[in-house]
């Protein structure tokens, strides 16, 4: 059980990569804080853990509001005593160039994905320290490493998020804590089939985002959650500052 006695906050953790994270993290003897925006699902995500016999509980925050992402940790820590993990995965997407994204949907995109993670990582910093140290797995997207067409407040949430990872890593290396960033391909996620589903042809589309990578297919969340372990794990100790690419080989190309 590489996480063992450890405690963590993994943020949008309802679906998708969260969920698959919260369950592995769980599974491998974390206590785990399921924090999204979806009460309802996190519960469901939560119920999951406890019949495997985790320890968990959910946390509703929108960690784009300062207040909300710092009363987070601090509940985190007045439930189990210690934080030693933040997994910042809360992320919403937005199709359009700059040209057809409103002002409003281009500040809620990197509220969300850019700013919930700087206040997240804000907030958990400090709680970490008193404990000796910990670390930190942004969840990036290849999209952040290259230009991908139609999604430019998306694309550069995660751009930012990728050198928010770096700035970090350098900034509280000193200090014991660790940050890296896994950037995920297209995975088979809620997030995705939502977007999918918005194409006039969403199985031609779903065709057309697995040819383009050289492993010819989406990735599974149970994949990325993996690498995010790794990261977080005592198994990678010497990993700061890295961007771990899980895309199937397309930013290889």
């Amino acid at each position: 059980m590489q996480l063992n006695g450890k405690v963590a906050i993994i943020t949008g953790a309802s679906s998708g990569i969260g969920e698959a994270t919260a369950l592995l993290f769980a599974r491998e003897g974390a206590a785990v804080a399921i924090a999204d925006r979806d009460r309802e699902s996190g519960e469901r995500v939560a119920q999951e853990i406890r019949k495997e016999g985790g320890d968990c509980e959910v946390r509703e925050a929108d960690v784009s509001r300062e207040a909300e992402a710092a009363s987070l940790v601090e509940s985190v820590v007045g439930r189990w005593g210690r934080l030693d993990l933040l997994v910042n995965n809360a992320g919403i997407y937005h199709q359009a160039d700059a040209l057809s994204t409103p002002l409003s949907v281009w500040e809620e995109v990197l509220a969300v994905n850019l700013t919930g993670a700087f206040l997240c990582i804000k907030h958990a910093v400090p709680a970490m320290q008193t404990h000796g140290g910990g670390a930190i797995v942004n969840v990036a997207s290849e999209a952040g490493l290259v230009g991908i067409r139609n999604q430019v407040a998306y694309n550069v949430s995660k751009g930012g998020l990728i050198a928010l990872t770096r700035s970090c890593a350098v900034d509280f290396a000193g200090r014991g804590i660790r940050v890296n960033c896994v950037c995920p391909g297209t995975t088979d996620t809620p997030l995705v089939r939502a977007a999918l589903a918005r194409a006039a042809d969403p199985a031609a589309m779903r065709r057309s985002l697995e040819e383009v990578r050289p492993a010819n297919r989406l990735g599974r969340p149970e994949e990325i959650a993996a690498a995010i372990l790794y990261l977080a794990g005592d198994a990678a100790g010497y990993a700061t500052g890295a961007v771990l690419s899980v895309d199937g080989g397309y930013t290889a190309q």
